[in-house]
């Protein structure tokens, strides 16, 4: 099995390095899965660059985090889920509708049973909404734009999922409570 290295300030490459501090800046603390992601600044650069978009966007912190987590287990990433059980929960979303999320079923709040659907469906279609998925996102009160926006977050999240599973980042001892591991995953 391949190990990637979890990346310090001190022994990330000078391309990451600015990443890496912004990344610490919004924590407190830089993540495993971004000390993984350091090893190519490519990669860690292109999600600060969208982080930074889709926190500073029109969704709610709790509503960006319906959709983070729907990813997360949509995607099977284990680190990711136990990140945004974490974050959701610190962002006001609702204990139950955390553990609905993670049991693959909907928030019980609206708005957030539609990003979750829409969310799912993006990654399950591989973007190919038909007019009802659009139709039921629209229907809950949010735009086009929204709906656009949904797309931003998930590839902000991709590439957060596909880091974990590939380099699988030790879990942080903060997330420990939130464990998850994805059905028939083996560790």
């Amino acid at each position: 099995m391949t190990t990637f290295p979890m990346h310090t300030m001190q022994s990330a490459p000078a391309q990451s390095k600015p990443a890496l501090e912004s990344l610490h800046s919004a924590f407190g603390v830089i993540p495993n899965i971004a000390g993984a992601m350091a090893t190519s600044p490519v990669l860690i650069g292109s999600l600060v660059g969208l982080f930074g978009k889709v926190h500073g966007g029109s969704f709610s912190e709790a509503e960006v985090q319906v959709v983070l987590l729907t990813n997360a287990v949509t995607n099977a990433s284990s680190w990711a889920m136990a990140f945004h059980s974490c974050l959701a929960e610190k962002e006001g979303l609702d204990t139950a509708d955390v553990e609905a999320i993670r049991a693959r079923q909907m928030p019980r709040h609206v708005k957030h049973a539609a990003l979750s659907t829409l969310a799912r469906t993006l990654i399950e279609k591989r973007g190919h909404l038909d007019d009802a998925d659009m139709s039921a996102f629209l229907a809950a009160g949010f735009g086009q734009d929204h709906l656009l926006e949904v797309i931003g977050i998930v590839a902000a999240s991709t590439i957060t999922n596909y880091t974990g599973s590939v380099t699988q980042p030790p879990l942080e001892e903060a997330f420990q409570s939130y464990r998850w591991q994805a059905p028939g995953e083996h560790r």
